[in-house]
Formats: C-alpha cells, sequence, structure tokens
C-alpha cells in the first residue's frame, strides 16, 4: 500500500471522528466521558466504527446460506447501547447493503446511510454511517454477501473429503468479520450473539456457540452465544457433518469419512481440558468441540468459541501434532477470555496461548516432550527475527507493534507467538512456577471477558508480581524493543541434540541406518555383531524436524534420495515433515521432489505450509517460473487469506 492511500485512509478516520464528536452537545459529550460501560473502549486504527459512542451489546443475526449463488442473505440486528450519540458507525467490505432499519424487530422504520469511501487496496473497507436518535438502541441491517467477501470460502464436492457435498466455512481473524456481517470490527469491544440459520436440504450448519447435534427436517438452526466475544470470534461452517462425542463437554464435527481418524487422533482432549483447568481456572465457556475443516483452511486452527476450527493436516495418523489442538483449547483463557484490545498488542493473544499449550502439553506427556517442542518454536523464531531483521520493518521484532496504515496480518509472526512464550518461561523462571501460576490466574479471572493492551499488563505485571517479590525483571525491554533479550530463558534437550548428532554422522557419510554393536556372548569371552537397523518411529515428529534443519542446505540431492529409500520424508504423510523436507530439496536442487511437492501445494492451503515452499521456490528464475504455474493452478484451492500471501510473494515485482 502506497503511502498516499494510507494517509487518505487516516485522513478520511479522522474526519468521521470529527464529524460525530461535533454531532454531540457539551452535556452529551459529558455523559460518553463518565459512562461505564464506555470504559473498556480504545481508539482502534482498523476500525471506523466509534464505539467510544456507541457500541454492539448484542447482535441478532438471521441468515440464509446459498450454495446455488455462493451469497449469504443476513439481516444484521444490533442491539446498542447508546450514549447519546446522532450517527452510529459499523465496518463493511465487499457487502451490498439494501436497506437500514431502526427499532426492534417487528416496529422497524428505515433510515438514512451513508457509505464512505475507499479505494481498491484498502484492507480496512469503508465505514458505514447510519443516522439514527440520541435514544436509538435497536439498529437493523439488511444486507448480503458477494463474490468479493473475503471471509468466506465456498468449496465445490471434489474439494471435501466426501467428494458428494459442497462445504462453506469462515475466517475472520484479523479484521474480515467485517466482510460478511455488518458490524463494529474491533476486538475493543465484545458483545453477545445469536443467530437463525437456513440451509439446504442435508447440510448442517455450525457456529461459534451452542450447536445442534443433529439435522433438523425444516433445515433452520438457531445459537446462542451468551459470553461476550469479540466480533473476529463469530463463525460458521456448513457442510455434510457428523458429530463424535469425547467427553462430558467435548466432541468433534467432521465429514462422514473423517469421523474415525479425528476420534483416535484427538481422544486426549478431555484430559487436555482437566490439565488446563487445573492449571489457570474452570473452563468458561460450557462446551469445547473441535470442527475439522477441508484442507482449503488457512490456520493450522482457529479458537473460535466452544467451537475451535482446525486443518486436517493435524491428522497425522500418531497424534504427533496435537499441541495444536492444546494451544486452541489454551485460547479458551487467552485470547477469547482475556482479549487484545487493538492488533498492536496481538502478542497477549498468542504469547500467553503457546506458554500455556506448552504447560498443557508437558502436564499429559512430560517435560522433555515439552521442551522438544518449545526448542522447534525456538528455532523458527531465530528465523523469523533475521528474516523481521532484513525487511522493511525490522521494528516488527517487538513485541508491542505499531500497525496504523499496514494490514494487521503483518503482525501475526513467531514474535507474538514465540517471542512473547519465551518473555512469560523467563518470568517463570526469574520468579518461580508457583509464584507466576498464581499471578496468571489472578490475571485470568480480574480480566475475564475484558480487553487489555500491553500498558494494562505492564502495570498488573509490576503491581502483582514483580514488586511484591523485590524483581527487579526488566519486562520493558522485552515487550517495547527489538530482538530477544538476553536474559531469555534457554532450553537444553538432550534428545534433540542425539538427532542432531544423527544428522551431521549422516552428512560425514556414516551409515546411520546399520548401527553395529558389538555384545557379550553369556559366559563366553566371545562377542558376537549385532546390526541394529534405524527405526523411524522412535523419534517424534519434531526430532525428524531437528534432523532435517540440522542437514546443509547444500546437500548433495543424492544423499537426499539415500534418505528418502530409507525414512521415505518425501511421502510421510506428515505435513510439518514434509514441508521441511520440500523447502530443503528446494534449496538443495533435488528436484525429484517436485511432482510430491506439486501434489502437496495442490492439496493443502495451511499457509504455514504454503508460505516457506513458496518462498524457497520465488528465490530464483527457474523456480519461480515453475512455482507461478503451480499456484495459477492450485489457488483455487486456497482460502482469500492464503491466496493473498502467495500472489503477493510469487509477484511482487
Amino acid at each position: 500500500m502506497s503511502t498516499a492511500r494510507i494517509l487518505s485512509i487516516s485522513a478520511f478516520k479522522l474526519l468521521f471522528v470529527l464529524f460525530l464528536f461535533s454531532a454531540c452537545s457539551e452535556s452529551q459529550q459529558k455523559k460518553v466521558n463518565q459512562a461505564d460501560q464506555f470504559s473498556d473502549s480504545t481508539f482502534d486504527n482498523h476500525s471506523y466504527s466509534n464505539i467510544h459512542r456507541i457500541k454492539t451489546k448484542h447482535l441478532a443475526l438471521e441468515l440464509d446460506v446459498n450454495f446455488e449463488n455462493k451469497t449469504v442473505y443476513g439481516i444484521a440486528r444490533h442491539e446498542m447501547i447508546n450514549s447519546g450519540t446522532d450517527t452510529a458507525i459499523f465496518d463493511i467490505k465487499s457487502l451490498d447493503i439494501q436497506k437500514i432499519t431502526i427499532g426492534q424487530k417487528g416496529h422497524e422504520k428505515e433510515t438514512d446511510f451513508v457509505i464512505g469511501p475507499w479505494d481498491k487496496d484498502s484492507i480496512m473497507g469503508q465505514p458505514l454511517m447510519v443516522k439514527i436518535d440520541p435514544k436509538t438502541s435497536f439498529i437493523n441491517i439488511y444486507y448480503k454477501t458477494t463474490e468479493n467477501t473475503e471471509a468466506l470460502d465456498w468449496l465445490n464436492p471434489e474439494l471435501t473429503s466426501g467428494k458428494q457435498h459442497p462445504f462453506m466455512y469462515t475466517q475472520g481473524e484479523a479484521i474480515l468479520t467485517r466482510s460478511w456481517i455488518p458490524l463494529q470490527d474491533s476486538p475493543a469491544n465484545r458483545l453477545t450473539y445469536s443467530a437463525t440459520v437456513h440451509v439446504p436440504e442435508g447440510m448442517l450448519p455450525v457456529m461459534s456457540a451452542s450447536n445442534p447435534q443433529k439435522r433438523e427436517s425444516d433445515n433452520t438452526y438457531d445459537f446462542k452465544m451468551d459470553q461476550p466475544i469479540p466480533s473476529y470470534l463469530i463463525a460458521i461452517a456448513v457442510g455434510n457433518l457428523s458429530y463424535r462425542k469425547l467427553g462430558n463437554n467435548c466432541g468433534i464435527y467432521a465429514e462422514p469419512e473423517l469421523i474415525e481418524a479425528c476420534a483416535y487422533e484427538f481422544v486426549d482432549l478431555p484430559k487436555m481440558i482437566t490439565a488446563a483447568e487445573s492449571l489457570y481456572g474452570k473452563y468458561q465457556w460450557e462446551q469445547y468441540d473441535l470442527i475439522v475443516l477441508p484442507y482449503s483452511f488457512p490456520f493450522g486452527g482457529m479458537e473460535n468459541p466452544r467451537l475451535t476450527f482446525v486443518n486436517p493436516t493435524v491428522l497425522a495418523g500418531d497424534r504427533s501434532l496435537v499441541s495444536l489442538i492444546a494451544h486452541e483449547l489454551a485460547h479458551s483463557w487467552s485470547g477469547n477470555l482475556v482479549t487484545n484490545r487493538s492488533w498492536d498488542d496481538f502478542w497477549l493473544n498468542e504469547g500467553f496461548t503457546v506458554y500455556f499449550e506448552n504447560r498443557i502439553m508437558e502436564s499429559l506427556y512430560g517435560k522433555e516432550i515439552a521442551d522438544i517442542l518449545a526448542k522447534i518454536e525456538f528455532q523458527e523464531l531465530q528465523d523469523e527475527l533475521e528474516f523481521i531483521g532484513e525487511s522493511d520493518h525490522p521494528e516488527d521484532t517487538k513485541l508491542k507493534l505499531k500497525l496504523s496504515g499496514r494490514n494487521p496480518d503483518d503482525g501475526m509472526t513467531d514474535i507474538a507467538y514465540i517471542k512473547g512464550a519465551f518473555f512469560l518461561k523467563t518470568l517463570e523462571r526469574d520468579l518461580g512456577r508457583e509464584r507466576f501460576d498464581t499471578f496468571l490466574r489472578s490475571y485470568f479471572k480480574t480480566y475475564s471477558f475484558k480487553t487489555v493492551n500491553s500498558e494494562i499488563f505492564l502495570d498488573y505485571l509490576k503491581k502483582n508480581l514483580l514488586e511484591p517479590n523485590e524483581s527487579d525483571f526488566n519486562a520493558e525491554e522485552w515487550i517495547y524493543k527489538e530482538g530477544i533479550p538476553k536474559n531469555c530463558y534457554a532450553i537444553r534437550s538432550p534428545r534433540m541434540q542425539r538427532v542432531q548428532w544423527l544428522a551431521k554422522r549422516f552428512t560425514k557419510g556414516e551409515d546411520i541406518f546399520n548401527e553395529v554393536k558389538w555384545i557379550k556372548i553369556k559366559g563366553k569371552k566371545k562377542r558376537k555383531k549385532q546390526i541394529i537397523k534405524l527405526d523411524r518411529n522412535k523419534y517424534i515428529t519434531q526430532e525428524w524436524q531437528a534432523f532435517i534443519r540440522e542437514l546443509p542446505e547444500d546437500i548433495d540431492p543424492k544423499l537426499m534420495k539415500k534418505l528418502d529409500t530409507e525414512l521415505n520424508f518425501r511421502d510421510w504423510g506428515n505435513s510439518e515433515i514434509m514441508c521441511e523436507w520440500y523447502v530443503l530439496g528446494i534449496k538443495a536442487g533435488y528436484f525429484e521432489l517436485r511432482p510430491s511437492i506439486e501434489k502437496f501445494l495442490n492439496k493443502v492451503g495451511r499457509r504455514k505450509y504454503l508460505m516457506p515452499i513458496y518462498t524457497a521456490l520465488s528465490k530464483d528464475a527457474e523456480n519461480l517460473k515453475w512455482a507461478q504455474q503451480v499456484f495459477e493452478r492450485a489457488k483455487g484451492h486456497y482460502h482469500f487469506v492464503s491466496k493473498s500471501s502467495v500472489d503477493a510473494l510469487l509477484y511482487k515485482n
């Protein structure tokens, strides 16, 4: 986005705010300043909404999902808390607004509205300004989605597991919910919601709310979310779904063809919930279900409350990637219960969650496994630090960001996730686990169903942990300065060191697949030679990731072929391993991998895997040309989030 466009958006937003302030009398302004219900508001650079004046308390949706023309027809009924303003501003993007009324359902009257300007490259969409009375409490927006609605992914049957029924799902984080619902799309405002959804016969809708477990004869379903949530967590999926109960308050939705594999993979979900509650307090959302979506879903998981969205790449067949489920469950406390007030503070959602995830994994599988997982993540953080340090925004290695005029997705890096987690790990080391756990339980309880920023957290940290324990811990350095502080907690993993040494031995030409061991024959002085075959299954996924990362980037392709013969990294079926292997193969010129890489890129839409592979391919002209050809064939399988990221990478010049 050019500087001129950024200034244009900021100028428009400032004019809207000035317009609203001029519309209120001094007495009305005084009421705004004194209104306690607005104390959780903040100026959000990624929202046009005027939640400091008027904000949604409850959203009642009426939705008709039409697969024939790939459109959602909707009414968004906003119950508002109004401080006395005569204008309400909502966020929209690529929506067709048909009419707007004020008043409760059945007692409505049409009102005027203005859709503000945007240019074609705007990430924020447009402001929808609605004329109201100073006492208006109900605003009803009649609308439909369009072919440019970015949050929705409409999948033809061939892109599903069953190949018989279409599928639709949404992805709202960070600011895409405004592209399928007209609303105040800022995490600073929490709201409850309900929905009535009509779908075609044979389809089952589920939402981030109370959910049905069987089909209704009239194809109409009702949903309720009684706990207040930020708008990015409103989500829906519609498909041919089955449900499998796993515990008293948890289960899985998936296409019938996947339900058995899902039940096997996620069998420990009830234990995860128990472990999480024992750490940081009771689960506040009643039910915790998963839905396994088609492969086009752009993330590994999305923590939509009561219904985590999951990418099927997690179905490794050996439960080796279930830390992702622990991560999404942990979001039920950090992110969903206590939410970042703006996207500049994204680390408050993700850093806490990665830390919490690792504690769940330690509780269930032991410290040795948890340390391997954290060590792998720290390696990825070091790569991210190098990449960002050479980018146009080296300041993005701070936890607290300044994303005004930029896409908030720019802040969704390993800095927020892993640096944030290691900040908390370092605090735990220096203050002691017992004290730190007490602090975190208090933090989650104090700010339950509220939003916070870095400054609020820092103040709470000082008053409730650092000062009472007379600690001189420099939290400001972690939050406001670039890079990783020198006092960062260091993890030592003997198991990872062993597998890294195995990789070095292989690179030197040793036969690591047939270890020779001399054993003494009982009762005799003689010894006999025993050949021990390398067993792939004796090492967990993350150990094999460490093995691959230890191989040199200029490794002889013949050696890579030897590893494929012995270990079959190429077609393992585990996406973490395959992604690592493909990236190394591209760098090393192991061209025999191309058919496998293309098959993978045509199947998987998860951005975590697409970006490293396409990035490696973009480094030289020949590979870039091939990558562009593959992308043009595959992009119809990707959600907007992944498609736009890859497009920007491959066609940046």
